[in-house]
């Protein structure tokens, strides 16, 4: 249930938050917003994997 929960909201992020990967986005010149939503997304990503 865990997993298919993460799996759909990783599908939903991909569709409506920015993705810095493609955008080329140096993570040392980030804002704190940027980074917030690059972590989320990893903590996302990393929850629909397990």
């Amino acid at each position: 249930m865990k997993k298919k929960f993460f799996k759909t909201l990783a599908k939903l992020n991909k569709k409506i938050l920015p993705s810095y990967t493609k955008q080329e986005l140096d993570l040392t010149k980030a804002s704190k917003v940027q980074l917030a939503v690059f972590g989320y997304k990893l903590w996302v990503t990393k929850n629909a994997l397990d």
